[in-house]
């Protein structure tokens, strides 16, 4: 459903007169289309700095140069109100203390006004529970509280800001977050900390453009919505996709394989034969290499008044089934080395929603499911992680109350929703060898929802 607001704030006469009477003016936001560019940072200023002692700085400038960026490093203190930039990037690793935090503080506050809509700000720190010393990781943990506050100031331009908690020896992984965090691939992950170690098991090449070439990947519930802008983005960036859906909408599934040139897979993904149908069915095609467990459904109720098949239903679909697929994978040996298993949580498993108990229940339990996974896998580059959407526009939110949908797409620092294709970037990036240090790892995709972390 159409954002009326959003419509009236891209009229300059309109967007002046909603501002007047105290309405959200929301900023049209810079979307990404198609496949990941060599060079995404092409045309776009980028101011770097480093904290001192930064071990991170070396890498991060190269990554910068190679994505194509207009790369300035000049004092901030130093730049004149002419100055603009698309980007920020802070290396903050080299922060051992709280008085260190005052560098956070030089670097961004001459220049936070100087940055452009749709800019994106990425700040880098050492991996709290790797840093040194209890001092260390003090200083660490507190970057996340700036990182997230400076969010919520910057959102109203349609600008992100991020962060990469890097552990240290592993500053090579850091490079793909960099890289998506700066792009308008990333456009609604906004006031996020992704963690980046050192693999057990690294990839032996490390691709970011058609960084799916060669790889096979199954999206459940993948007929429409989120399922369906999931699998159109992972075939762009070459995989071969496959969409699974149940058989009553076996149709327009077919016709999203159709325009992906994928294959489409019809079954119940609760249905007791179909764990070792998916086996069947991957084996002959040389196993998997992206899992992407989308399938999902809300039947809301307060507890008090839930049926207890609407309890059972939601459990089945969301969690059981899940984890019944991914056992039979792994006992088959299924899933390849370096395979990549991304489940979707929901802000409502981090933060609790009235009337989903049954809902919440589930996505809670796929971010522990991730991190245990991932842990378990680690020798052999198999990646767990989830994606946590907040509000999105999608076939399920447009048929809700008027009052409560508007809600939902306020309370956010971009005060607007998301787009499925904002959820299937996410998922795509996390998908990629790019996404190599980053395991177990929940990261919402929700423009820095109010409600949650």
């Amino acid at each position: 459903m159409s954002d009326f607001l959003l419509r009236l704030a891209e009229q300059p006469a309109t967007r002046s007169l909603i501002k007047s009477i105290g309405l959200p003016t929301p900023q049209k936001l810079a979307r990404a289309s198609g496949a990941y560019a060599d060079e995404p940072l092409a045309g776009r200023r980028v101011l770097f700095g480093a904290s001192q002692g930064a071990f991170a700085a070396n890498t991060v400038e190269n990554a910068l140069k190679d994505a194509g960026a207009d790369l300035d490093k000049s004092a901030p203190t130093t730049l004149g109100d002419e100055h603009k930039f698309n980007a920020l990037v802070f290396d903050a690793t080299g922060l051992t203390g709280a008085s260190d935090l005052r560098q956070l503080y030089d670097f961004f506050h001459p220049v936070i006004r100087k940055i452009k809509a749709n800019a994106r700000i990425v700040v880098l720190a050492q991996n709290p529970a790797t840093a040194a010393d209890v001092h260390s990781s003090t200083a660490a943990r507190a970057v996340e509280g700036f990182v997230r506050s400076m969010g919520k100031e910057i959102g109203k331009k349609g600008a992100t800001a991020n962060l990469i908690n890097v552990q240290k020896g592993a500053e090579k992984y850091s490079v793909g977050p960099l890289r998506f965090f700066l792009s308008d691939h990333s456009t609604y992950v906004d006031a996020q900390a992704v963690t980046v170690n050192k693999p057990k098991k690294a990839p032996t090449k490390i691709a970011y453009s058609q960084a799916l070439a060669g790889k096979t990947a199954l999206v459940t519930g993948g007929a429409r919505g989120i399922g369906a802008a999931t699998a159109a983005r992972l075939a762009a960036e070459g995989a071969k996709v496959v969409v699974l859906d149940i058989p009553a909408d076996a149709e327009t599934l077919q016709a999203t394989a159709d325009r992906i040139g994928g294959e489409a897979l019809a079954l119940d993904i609760t249905g007791a034969d179909t764990p070792q149908a998916i086996v069947d069915y991957f084996s002959s095609k040389g196993g998997l290499d992206i899992v992407v467990h989308n399938a999902g459904v809300t039947r809301d109720k307060t507890l008090a008044n839930m049926k207890e098949k609407f309890w059972d239903m939601v459990q089945a679909i969301n969690l059981e089934a899940i984890l019944r697929v991914d056992d039979a994978l792994l006992e088959a040996g299924t899933l390849n080395d370096h395979a990549r298993v991304v489940c979707l949580s929901s802000i409502g498993g981090i933060a609790g929603n009235m009337g989903q108990t049954n809902y919440g229940a589930t996505k809670a339990g796929l971010i522990g499911y991730v991190a245990a996974r991932s842990d378990e896998l680690a020798a052999k580059g198999i990646i767990f992680n989830a994606a946590a959407p907040g509000f999105i526009e999608t076939r399920m939110t447009a048929e809700m109350p008027l009052m409560i949908r508007e809600a939902g797409r306020r309370m956010n620092s971009m005060s607007q929703g998301g787009l499925p294709e904002d959820v299937a970037e996410l998922i795509c990036f996390l998908s990629t060898p790019g996404a190599a240090g980053i395991a177990g790892n929940v990261v919402r995709v929700c423009g820095q929802s109010l409600i949650g972390a």
